[in-house]
Formats: structure tokens, sequence, C-alpha cells
């Protein structure tokens, strides 16, 4: 397989470890690619939903071939999410190539753009209600899950798929308007901070638009989903664009049916992380 290079790619919202995610896709697509720079935006492991009786070698595939990417010189920055916020207590911590962050605010050809996943948007993420959103969580793993049958069963009669939270997001208007209200939000603070760009994640939305106010204005990207939509953003030749996996051209990916060995000592890595949060590294641009 020959590989592109964008400059820079951007995911987000994997979440490994619910049987909704899509890994050998990603696997197929992260395979493909040899980026300067990729950008994992928040909930790429799904620490709230994570369960030891589900997580296929698959999965695991992903985690080492991400780690691969970075042996080889691509720089990886691990943005945290709300199913991953665990790992905000090593924050700015910076292994080789491998960065774990908040936010991240870099020029890229003289352009400002702010990246972050969109969880301090959502107040369902927070405090009380946490616990119900994390029960939602598992219905929404359920629903994904019963929709791959029904998916399964309409391409065994030649019907196209279709997408049951999809249906639901877009019939109900409240949730229509929560996304236009969390993109218009994002795009504000944006334009008040003077960035060109503005990039997040969380709502599992793809999306690609100018937004403007009374005191300027902003382009809002959004980098989607591994469950439903398969989307990541790519830069390249100056431009960002929506990059769609072609689910039709799809091979699927060999993986070993055992769960795949990653060259780590994992007492060693966690009592590094400590050190590193015991003694925080300057922070990385």
């Amino acid at each position: 397989m020959q590989k592109r290079s964008p400059e820079v790619v951007v995911i987000s919202d994997v979440h490994l470890g619910t049987y909704g995610c899509h890994a050998a896709e990603l696997l197929h697509y992260l395979r493909s690619i040899n980026p300067r720079l990729l950008v994992i935006n928040g909930d790429f492991i799904d620490i709230w939903n994570f369960s030891k009786r589900y997580f296929p070698a698959s999965h695991l595939e992903v985690i080492k071939e991400v780690m691969h990417m970075v042996s080889n010189g691509t720089r990886v920055i691990y943005i945290t999410g709300n199913h991953d916020e665990l790992l905000r207590k090593y924050s700015d911590m910076q292994l080789g190539n491998f960065t774990i962050t908040d936010k991240v605010v870099m020029e890229i050809n003289g352009k400002m753009v702010w990246i972050f996943h969109g969880d301090v948007f959502d107040s369902t993420t927070k405090g009380s209600a946490k616990m119900l959103a994390k029960l939602g969580g598992h219905g929404y793993d359920l629903l994904i899950l019963i929709n791959r049958m029904v998916n399964w069963t309409l391409e065994l009669f030649g019907r196209e798929k279709m997408s049951f939270s999809k249906k639901v997001k877009n019939g109900v208007k409240k949730a229509v308007k929560w996304i236009g209200d969390f993109e218009q939000t994002a795009a504000e603070l944006a334009i008040e901070k003077d960035y060109d760009y503005v990039i997040c994640g969380h709502i599992h939305q793809p999306q690609q638009r100018i937004i403007e106010t009374a005191k300027g204005k902003v382009t809002y990207l959004n980098s989607g989903d591994w469950v439903e939509n398969l989307t990541s953003l790519e830069y390249e030749h100056g431009e960002w664009k929506i990059q769609t996996f072609d689910t039709k051209a799809f091979e699927k990916v060999k993986v070993r049916k055992e769960k795949p060995r990653l060259n780590v000592v994992t007492e060693e890595v966690m009592l590094y992380m400590h050190t590193l949060a015991a003694n925080p590294p300057r922070k990385a641009i």
C-alpha cells in the first residue's frame, strides 16, 4: 500500500474498548498515511465504558500502530477528552515524539489553530450529570451494536445501510440545536482569541464551515468520529479537508487473533509517568 503524506491529521472519538468502534477500518486508515503530525483529539480510549471482557486484538493493534508511527518519526499529540479524562493527570507530559495535553494552539503556515476536544462546553459531562452521561454511553453502545446487526441483515438483501443514532439526532430538535450551539460557542471563543481555525471533536459530527459574528470570523472544523462517520481531518497544500473512510473499497485488515504484544514494561512506564507528574516538564509548544 502506497502511503499518502498529509502534513497534519486529526482524529477523535475512536472509543477503543466499545462495540461501536471501527478499529479495523481505523487501522487500515492509519497504515495508509504518513503524516508529520497526528493529533488524537480526545475519547481515543473509552475509559468510561472500559471492560476487561471486551478489548479485541484489533483495538490493541490500533494503539500499537500509533506507537509505531511515533517510533518512525511522526509527532503524536494526544488531547484528552471526557471519556479518557483520567489521563488528564498526565497533561503536558512528553515522551519523545508523544505528548499528552488538554488543548493545543499552534501556528500552521501563518494561521493560528486552536485544537481541543470540546467537552468543556457540555454540562452533561460534569458533576451529578456525569453518571447519567455514563449510563447514556452504555445505551448508545447497545444502540450501535443493534444497528450493526441490522445493517448486516440489510447488506445480505442488497439494501443500503442506515444509522439509528443519526436518525435520532437529526429528528430531535433539541439535539440539532445543541450541535448548533456547540459550534457557535466554540467559534465565538476562537474569534475572541483571534484564532483562524478552531478544531473540536466530542459531538460525533464532522463539519467544516466558516462562522461569522460581529467581532470577526473563524473556520470551525470537527473531525467527527470512528463509531459512525469514520472521518478525520487532513491538512495538506495549505488547506484543511474532511477525509471520509471509503467502506466500499475497504479490505479487511489482517489482525492476529491473539492480542499483540506492546513492547513496553508497564510498571516502568507508570513509574516514569508518576515521576513526570511529580516533576512536570516544560510545556511543549
